[in-house]
């Protein structure tokens, strides 16, 4: 575990950058200790740098959510992106570079403006971003979020975790039983609400997701208690099944 100066100092992203990260539900610790200091664990980590990634595109921090919380989300397409952008920003440089000692040197057009042309950069965000929105589910949830305040999107966060909370009442009872089946419909009901239509190949991924370890897992079971995330994965995937 590591505190967040510590993760600051590693990642050179603000203390004050990671609260708010964390006030918006875009990187929850994976835990607080008692005197209520954060604590960031592996895969809080690799989700920052999923977050850095995309930052690099130009996506803002919504857009940013929606996309490495989205079941159709894929890291190594996305790292793919971040390498040939970083490789256009390289290029980039090279010839700011190169033309910064041209004028050194005497040797350049005072009128040549070239070497500042971000054209091929911004085309390749632009794509980019055409590419990750073009889900219905993205799409879907950029209209209803447009417009929301950040007071609403944490209340919205909010009502979600109250649902695992719920889960976590009963996660030592049998993930089959109608209480917890009630649970997967009323946590399919809110997604479909606030986010995006959540059919049932949607809500099975998102199950999976949840019991996989790492920053959902993490943030479920901090709701409802330790086996939380598992106990929901069963009770959705039974949900499913039907």
């Amino acid at each position: 575990m590591m505190t967040v100066n510590e993760v600051s100092k590693l990642t050179g992203v603000s203390v004050r950058t990671l609260q708010y990260y964390d006030k918006i539900g875009l990187l929850h610790p994976a835990e607080y200790t008692e005197s209520g200091y954060r604590l960031y664990n592996e895969a809080n980590l690799e989700r920052l740098q999923q977050i850095l990634l995309f930052r690099e595109l130009e996506f803002s921090l919504k857009e940013i959510s929606a996309i490495i919380d989205s079941p159709d989300f894929d890291k190594d397409r996305a790292l793919e992106q971040q390498i040939q952008l970083l490789t256009l920003k390289r290029e980039h440089l090279d010839n700011l570079i190169t033309f910064a000692r041209g004028i050194q040197l005497g040797g350049k057009n005072i009128m040549d403006f070239t070497p500042f042309d971000t054209e091929k950069i911004d085309e390749y965000a632009k794509q980019a971003k055409e590419k990750w929105g073009q889900t219905e589910a993205y799409k879907e949830f950029s209209d209803k979020s447009k417009g929301r305040s950040k007071e609403t999107d944490n209340a919205i966060a909010s009502g979600l975790m109250m649902i695992f909370a719920d889960f976590g009442k009963i996660r030592e009872q049998d993930p089959a039983a109608p209480q917890a089946q009630e649970l997967v419909k009323r946590l399919q009901s809110y997604i479909t609400e606030h986010y995006y239509t959540c059919t049932p190949e949607i809500l099975n991924s998102l199950g999976q997701m949840y019991g996989a370890g790492g920053e959902f897992t993490a943030n479920i079971d901090a709701a409802g208690g330790s086996g939380t995330a598992v106990f929901a994965q069963k009770a959705i995937a039974i949900y499913c099944a039907k």
